[in-house]
C-alpha cells in the first residue's frame, strides 16, 4: 500500500512504500482464528449450544367465539398467534380446540393447512422425562386431534424453516400444566431445541451434568 507523507524538505513530497502483508501471513493467521473458534465450539464450529429455557403459555380454544384470541403456538419463534390475524394462516404448529367437551390439540393439517407440523403424544410422563422425540414418524399425526390431559407430554416436530444452516424443522415438547373446559383455556409448559432436525430434547448442560 501506497501512502503520501511529508517529508523534512521543503516544497517536497516523498512517497513513502508500505509492503502490504504477504498472502502466506493472511492465510496463516486466517488458520489461527478458525481453529480458535473450532476448539472453542468443539468439532462442529456450527453448532448450536442448546440451554434450556422452559416457558409456558396459555391458549385459548378455537372453538370461543372471539377472534383476536391466541388459539395456535408457533414453537420454532416460542410465540402465542392468532389464527384468524393476517399472516398468520400457516405461521403455526399447534393449536387447541374442543371436541365433545374436552380441549384437544391439533396440528395445522386439522385444518387443511399444508405444512410439514406434526404431534405425538407420550401418556403417563413428566415433563423432564421426555429426552428425545420419537423416531417413528407413523407415530406422528399430521391432521388428528390429540385429547389433552396433564398426564400427558405432546412432542411437536415443527413446520419447515428457513435457517442460517438450510430449510428445516425443530422438535419440541408441550405439556398441559392447566386445562379449563368451562373457560376453554389451556396452559402449557414448552421448551424445544434449537438444532435443526436434532431430535434431542435433553439440553446441552443437563447432557454434562450426567
Amino acid at each position: 500500500m501506497i501512502r503520501r507523507s511529508r517529508s523534512g524538505i521543503a516544497g517536497k513530497t516523498c512517497l513513502v512504500t508500505r509492503p502490504s502483508p504477504s498472502r502466506t501471513v493472511v492465510a496463516a493467521a486466517l488458520a489461527i482464528v478458525l481453529t480458535s473458534v473450532t476448539a472453542a465450539c468443539g468439532d462442529d464450529p456450527f453448532q448450536i449450544t442448546w440451554i434450556s429455557t422452559p416457558d409456558t403459555t396459555l391458549l385459548y380454544s378455537l372453538a370461543r367465539p372471539e377472534l383476536s384470541l391466541p388459539t395456535a403456538f408457533d414453537l420454532y419463534d416460542r410465540v402465542e398467534l392468532v389464527v384468524e390475524a393476517p399472516g398468520a394462516t400457516d405461521a403455526w404448529d399447534m393449536a387447541v380446540d374442543t371436541e365433545d367437551g374436552v380441549l384437544v390439540m391439533i396440528p395445522p393439517g386439522a385444518l387443511n393447512i399444508v405444512n410439514e407440523a406434526r404431534i405425538t403424544m407420550i401418556p403417563g410422563v413428566d415433563f423432564e422425562d421426555v429426552t428425545e422425540a420419537p423416531s417413528d414418524t407413523t407415530l406422528y399425526t399430521a391432521t388428528e386431534p390429540l385429547a389433552l390431559s396433564v398426564e400427558n407430554v405432546y412432542v411437536i416436530r415443527t413446520r419447515e424453516q428457513s435457517t442460517t444452516f438450510g430449510v428445516c424443522s425443530v422438535y419440541a415438547k408441550m405439556q398441559p400444566i392447566s386445562l379449563d373446559t368451562e373457560l376453554e383455556t389451556a396452559t402449557f409448559m414448552f421448551d424445544n431445541n434449537p438444532r435443526c432436525d436434532d431430535r434431542s430434547l435433553r439440553p446441552d448442560q443437563e447432557r454434562d451434568e450426567t
